[in-house]
């Protein structure tokens, strides 16, 4: 299992004011100045609580990675003020969940994988593009790291968006994880989405395995099916030669007949 605590992603959010027609969205690091703007938007927008902790952990630069995203555009005193986020970690590939879906060069020395902890817009920013952008953000930095193997996150199974949007960006779901999230007493599944880079590939996943067997099953039915409606097909039909080569497939209760006409014009039949 990962050392890393369980991350949680959304792109729905609390209420905000309107941003304009034409936002200037830019990234930096988040810093201690966004610390209680970053607390509340946690708060609004996930339904598991973070500790302290963290928070100070994503502000002071520790060894959490983070991207801010701000709008430009907005008025004085908004204009660098946190409109959406995302908080990473980096760590051994092999001390991970899904190192056994890695492909390792020895040359390199320790590998490495970055886990997305948390991924948030809000709400009036939301279908702009922008948590893509986020994402984008650590996968470029992910890639510039020569040892590093893969980003890969987790997210609530019920979360259709986030998925949609994992998917489109080339992510591959290759696990499901039962019961990963505890909310309010409940208990959520979980889809493991991983984003190989740097030449890394997985071999087959569980997901891809049942896709495989599923499409030879398929294949081998239709199969079948051919060679049975094949066979009941050659039940009333026989070959027939013509002198001139040609062969052409006639039923049998009509050849005599065929005979018949064919022999005056000079034909023989094998």
């Amino acid at each position: 299992m990962s050392r890393f605590p369980r991350g949680f992603v959304e792109n729905s959010s609390m209420e905000e004011p309107k941003p304009s027609t034409r936002p200037s969205i830019c990234f930096r690091p988040i810093n201690p100045s966004d610390l209680e703007r970053l607390e509340q938007i946690h708060r609004d927008i996930f339904p598991i609580r973070y500790e302290s902790e963290f928070f100070q952990n994503v502000v002071n630069g520790g060894d959490i990675l983070s991207w801010a995203a701000v709008d430009r555009s907005r008025p004085d005193g908004y204009s660098d003020e946190l409109i959406g986020f995302v908080t990473a970690k980096i760590g051994p590939a092999k001390e991970t969940e899904i190192s056994d879906l890695i492909r390792y060069d020895s040359c390199k020395g320790e590998e490495t994988l970055v886990y997305i902890l948390t991924l948030g817009v809000v709400e009036s920013y939301r279908k702009r593009g922008i948590a893509k952008l986020l994402i984008k953000e650590v996968i470029k930095y992910a890639s510039s790291i020569p040892v590093c193997r893969g980003v890969y996150l987790h997210v609530i199974a019920h979360n259709n968006p986030a998925i949609r949007l994992y998917k489109r960006m080339s992510f591959r779901c290759v696990k499901r994880l039962h019961g990963f999230y505890i909310i309010n007493g409940q208990h959520f599944d979980s889809f493991l989405f991983v984003y190989f880079i740097n030449g890394s590939r997985s071999p087959c996943s569980p997901f891809d395995l049942v896709v495989l067997v599923l499409n030879y099953m398929r294949s081998g039915i239709k199969s079948v099916a051919s060679k049975l409606t094949m066979k009941q097909e050659e039940k009333g039909l026989k070959w027939i030669k013509c002198k001139d080569m040609t062969r052409c497939l006639l039923p049998t209760q009509t050849k005599r007949n065929l005979a018949s006409e064919r022999a005056s014009a000079g034909y023989d039949y094998v």
